[in-house]
């Protein structure tokens, strides 16, 4: 008997009705601002005063008595991450107080925002603002953009939301649209890891990639199924053919064609089962996660797009399911690749690997200045969860991003492209293994991409986990950008300035 049935029958003998199931509506895909910023003021106002440690002394002699009072009793000196609440004598709130590092860290107001959220009421919340003291400039836009991004909860498929968020009003001299751009950004990666996979597959990533590009002005093409093998794909063919839930490259483009190339990469596995070679329960858990490469990429072109960046941008994410049926390529298959090796697979469960291989051989067939993917590759083995492994055919190029990245904070830790750690990847039977039987497989994964990417074009390859385990300061449990505003910001510098030479080509601006 069918769960209807039974629950019709189970009716029929209480005389209850048998309980309607709660329609899901699928998460929205597409950037929304949380609802923890305002343009005018409500009739109650109070300021949140960010100081910095050494500041702090000073500014507290120059406040009034119960402020003194109230620094000494809680032991409040402004560290970051240190939150004091002052009240009047009719036990209102009256004023908050906060310490921020120096210089100021993205996520250095979410410790404010996630004490007001927890200690203050829904009503007070809803009928109060919050304005923000202490700081000018760029450092008012890196905290809005921390506080923008703290105000993040997945909560789609939740039938009552959990928490009314503090509203902070828009500071007059932040830059609004560069930090909305920012968190609308982070939005969109973490909300597209976060969709479970039974709705997002790959023609729904595809669809929700559509959505960006038609919102941002992006010019849009689709390599779909069998013609992923006309078209000379055939890795990223292999991986997904296992699934009825069919392969594609999806290809966006944007910018002037005069202005210097960047291409981002993104593994789009909408899930990974492992394939054959299948993963524990334990580990396939978070594998929705596995198109987080993808997102990322979607994401940095969302941000070079609001800030106007004078290049010629070109996205590639190539998409499958990993999945298990009688179409599934089995360890040990040799298969074609787009740059005319051909691949022993090692382990189907290193599946990302494949079809970047084919996306980047295509993206350095346009000869850009600069491409990087972005991929949960080999889930954090190399430096754990927290920073991402970069690594680069650009020495020089890889330390100046990890000197950018720090100046963000948005860390990425450079590791070394070992050549002679090749040999553990050579293949008895094909030009090249996917994977090797020794330690170092972080490494052995980049020395595989390195191989699919023409020597003369400056490439980074970003090794992310994607997913936060334990909910730091403004990155709530689950999907989280790694490096998104690190690989911005150095983007920006490199390539924001261009002027065209007499003969119309383009060259960096000095």
């Amino acid at each position: 008997m069918s769960p209807a049935k039974r629950s019709s029958a189970a009716a029929a003998r209480t005389g209850k009705k048998p309980a309607r199931s709660r329609k899901i509506v699928p998460a929205q895909p597409l950037p929304v601002l949380p609802d923890n910023f305002v343009s005018t003021a409500g009739k109650q106002v109070i300021t949140i005063t960010a100081l910095k440690t050494a500041a702090a002394a000073d500014w507290l002699k120059k406040a009034d008595a119960a402020t003194r009072a109230r620094a000494t009793e809680s032991g409040f000196a402004a560290k970051p991450g240190q939150v004091m609440a002052v009240y009047d004598a009719q036990g209102t709130l009256a004023h908050v107080l906060t310490g921020v590092n120096d210089p100021v860290q993205t996520f250095d107001l979410a410790a404010a925002s996630e004490y007001l959220a927890r200690n203050l009421t829904e009503a007070t919340l809803k009928k109060t603002t919050f304005t923000l003291a202490g700081l000018s400039g760029q450092e008012t836009t890196q905290a809005c953009i921390g506080w923008g991004i703290a105000g993040y909860r997945f909560e789609n498929y939740k039938a009552k939301k959990t928490t009314t968020l503090p509203r902070l009003l828009w500071p007059k001299d932040a830059d609004k649209v560069s930090a909305r751009a920012h968190i609308e950004a982070a939005l969109l990666v973490r909300t597209l890891i976060n969709i479970p996979a039974n709705d997002l597959g790959p023609d729904e990533l595809e669809q929700a990639v559509r959505g960006v590009a038609n919102a941002e002005g992006l010019s849009i093409s689709v390599i779909h199924d069998q013609a992923l093998l006309a078209k000379n794909f055939p890795m990223i063919y292999a991986v997904g053919k296992g699934s009825p839930r069919r392969p594609r490259l999806i290809e966006l483009t944007w910018g002037n064609p005069q202005h210097p190339g960047v291409t981002l990469v993104g593994k789009g596995v909408c899930f990974d089962t492992g394939g054959l070679d299948l993963k524990p329960g334990a580990a396939m858990y978070t594998m929705k996660k596995d198109m987080g490469g993808g997102a990322h990429a979607l994401a940095l072109a969302l941000l070079i797009i609001r800030h106007k960046l004078p290049v010629r941008l070109r996205v590639l994410i190539p998409t499958v399911e990993n999945s298990v049926s009688g179409e599934s390529f089995r360890p040990s298959d040799v298969i074609n690749s787009r740059k005319g090796l051909t691949v022993e697979v090692g382990d189907t469960d290193a599946e990302g690997r494949l079809i970047l291989g084919d996306a980047l051989t295509y993206g350095a067939e346009g000869k850009p200045d600069f491409m990087v993917n972005f991929a949960t590759l080999t889930g954090g083995i190399a430096i754990g969860p927290e920073v991402p492994a970069m690594f680069s055919n650009n020495e020089k190029l890889a330390f100046q991003l990890k000197e950018v990245s720090e100046s963000v904070n948005d860390a990425l830790w450079p590791l070394p492209l070992i050549q002679s750690y090749r040999k553990h990847i050579a293949s008895d039977i094909a030009d090249i293994c996917s994977t090797a039987n020794v330690r170092g497989g972080t490494i052995h994964a980049a020395l595989f991409l390195e191989t699919f990417v023409d020597p003369k074009v400056d490439w980074v390859h970003i090794d992310l986990f994607g997913w936060e385990t334990g909910g730091r300061l403004g990155r709530s449990k689950g999907g989280t950008e790694m490096g998104l505003r690190a690989l911005y910001a150095y983007i920006e510098q490199r390539f924001g300035k261009v002027k065209k030479t007499k003969t119309g080509k383009t060259r960096k601006a000095k």
